[in-house]
């Protein structure tokens, strides 16, 4: 179904219950173009083309990229705000897939750095800065004698922002940790709520105004993973299993590095929330884990979309504070993963647990529709149908008597990222120890398996799976049985590794459905039919021994390109290395003396051209 369709039938839910008329339903369905910014790169240009960069994930254009900040919806735009080497960086989109870079909203000042925090819609002005109107109030942490809070207004749609000269509005109580200010305004006291982090714990305050807060209360003694600082906290209701009248508070915290979990990681807790204390439904030592892989931290949700249409949704930084600025990426360093909605459901042994589904809107960047027929597979069974680097998946499978099974993902001769099932043992997994990068060096200067296998228990009542894959330039984020289980993975494998290929050991699996996506790349102009935007390879610097060999692979694209992939390669240098064509796309080529020297591959069709460096070494 194609997402204009898909919001007819939401829209057209949303004239039953209020009354919205049906040319307004129309006129919605019609306006889904223009939702998209006015002015995009062409499809064609190098814009948000270098190595690893995510395609249809939020990225910064140059620099460090940390925790989401701000996050709001206010007048027909969503805000973005992150962490930018204590500062808050800007973009705004209209439908949380195209994003506009701002100029950085908050720099440092005298009170110092502007770390985490978050904002709100001021609707009644209760801070007196917007002379009786609405506008935007952030709440961040400031640095200067110790973390404290202070708040920033504007009154131009978070254009531009005048810090409070009253600043801080909550001093540091003696403590080290103390920041990350989460605040939303609370229906049934009337008042707006502040939780905070406090080490390993969080503080609540209240308000009438924001500025002027009052303690309540502390929650995390003895509570959930005790085993680093808890960070960017946020608090929200949400009903469970969709029953308005069964609502539940939802806290969530980010762990920072440890050597526990191989990094940092994120949990949750869930219970009830009365304005001034949280009080958790599960015993102190239940630790509920928001994301199973090694990326996904600092989530927060966007505030005032509930106004909207209901939902709530969050994303978070995929990164990891073992490795936050070690990736190897250029000029950039950083994403957000793609928007998740969020929903609290019963599950099988009664528990409530949170679940992550991603937003509708992404079905907007499906450029096809590619289904498998339903199969059985034992042993390999490569998909020829489909290949790619940015795409979305849906597998249901169903099994009888298997030891393991899964699909592998940017699969090369070289690489794979595995999404597997081990049924003798009950676990999920999702495993980038082939995935290219194996090792970097972490924040501290230490050797780092960035190659590593990801694993969480997994029981079924039935033996069936179904498996959502999000797939892109550097990361790969996977939905288990509609967002119960969620992985968030970095993988840094070359941009022609496009394979897929279903597996099994020990026995059969059937593929019940399996249907693929590719996805419009959300920075440049949608490509013309066939047009082709540019050329890739498998490596575009390559350092060899003489005698040495290696082929190198070169793809266009976009996935979806039917044009002739006949390539030309070209020596600048005769005699510094040999090649030797391995295929259409592909050629190998040995070093035969110390130099430098440039392969230049141009496509026959298109005339487009991309260069290779080639270093030989004694």
């Amino acid at each position: 179904m194609t997402y204009n369709r898909i919001l007819l039938v939401v829209l057209s839910t949303i004239f039953l219950i209020t009354g919205c008329s049906i040319n307004q339903i129309e006129k919605e369905g019609e306006n889904l173009e223009a939702l998209r910014p006015e002015k995009m790169e062409a499809a064609t240009s190098d814009y948000y083309t270098e190595l690893y960069r995510p395609q249809y994930h939020f990225s910064t254009p140059t620099g460090n990229l940390a925790d989401p900040n701000g996050l709001i919806y206010f007048e027909g735009e969503y805000h973005l705000f992150h962490q930018k080497n204590g500062n808050w960086a800007h973009a705004v989109s209209k439908d949380l897939l195209h994003w506009e870079h701002l100029p950085v909203a908050l720099e440092h000042d005298a009170l110092g750095q502007a770390l985490s925090g978050s904002a709100v819609v001021d609707w009644n002005d209760s801070t007196g800065f917007f002379g009786g109107k609405a506008g935007l109030v952030a709440i961040y942490t400031n640095t200067e004698d110790g973390e404290s809070q202070s708040v920033a207004y504007s009154k131009d749609n978070g254009r531009t922002w005048e810090r409070y000269k009253g600043n801080p509005v909550i001093s540091n109580p003696g403590i080290k940790d103390f920041r990350d200010p989460k605040v939303f305004w609370h229906e049934s006291t009337n008042k707006w709520v502040m939780v905070v982090s406090t080490n390993q714990s969080v503080t609540f305050y209240n308000s009438d105004n924001l500025i002027d807060w009052e303690f309540q209360s502390q929650f995390g003694d003895k509570e959930g993973s005790h085993v680093a600082v808890w960070e960017c906290p946020d608090l929200f209701e949400l009903p469970v299993d969709g029953d308005l009248n069964n609502q539940k508070w939802v806290l969530h915290v980010s762990i920072g590095d440890n050597d526990e979990t191989n990094g940092s990681t994120a949990q949750y807790f869930i219970g009830e929330f009365d304005g001034t204390r949280f009080i958790n439904d599960n015993a102190p030592e239940t630790i509920l884990t928001t994301d199973y892989g090694q990326d996904f931290y600092a989530a927060q949700s966007f505030s005032d979309i509930a106004k909207k249409d209901g939902r709530r949704i969050w994303l978070g930084w995929m990164a990891n504070w073992r490795y936050p600025y070690q990736s190897p990426t250029e000029p950039w360093m950083g994403s957000m993963s793609i928007p998740r909605q969020l929903s609290l459901k019963t599950v099988e042994d009664g528990s409530i647990k949170l679940f992550q589904e991603p937003i509708n809107e992404l079905e907007s960047l499906r450029v096809n529709h590619v289904p498998i027929d339903s199969l059985e597979v034992e042993g390999e069974q490569n998909i020829n149908d489909f290949s790619g680097t940015n795409y979305e998946f849906e597998a249901v499978l169903e099994w009888n008597d298997v030891e393991e099974f899964g699909i592998r993902v940017r699969q090369s001769d070289s690489e794979d990222t595995v999404i597997g099932v081990n049924t003798n043992e009950n676990k999920i997994f999702l495993d980038r120890s082939r995935a290219g990068l194996e090792t970097l060096l972490d924040r501290n200067g230490n050797a780092f398996q960035f190659g590593n296998n990801h694993v969480t228990t997994f029981t079924p009542n039935t033996k069936r799976i179904t498996i959502r894959g999000f797939v892109d330039e550097s990361s790969i984020e996977m939905f288990i049985n509609d967002g119960e289980y969620v992985f968030t993975n970095l993988i840094y494998s070359q941009p022609t590794s496009g394979g897929i290929q279903l597996y099994t050991k020990g026995g059969k699996v059937k593929i019940v459905s399996l249907d693929f996506y590719h996805l419009y790349s959300t920075w440049r102009e949608r490509p013309k039919e066939n047009e082709v935007e540019r050329i890739v390879v498998s490596s575009e610097y390559i350092t060899l021994k003489v005698g040495e060999s290696q082929t190198i692979d070169a793809h266009l694209k976009p996935d979806w390109v039917k044009a002739n992939a006949q390539f030309i390669w070209d020596l600048e240098e005769q005699d510094t290395i040999e090649r030797t064509e391995v295929d259409e796309k592909s050629i190998s080529v040995k070093a035969l003396k110390p130099g430098v020297t440039n392969i230049l591959v141009k496509h026959s069709q298109t005339e487009l051209t991309k260069e290779i460096r080639v270093r030989v070494l004694r």
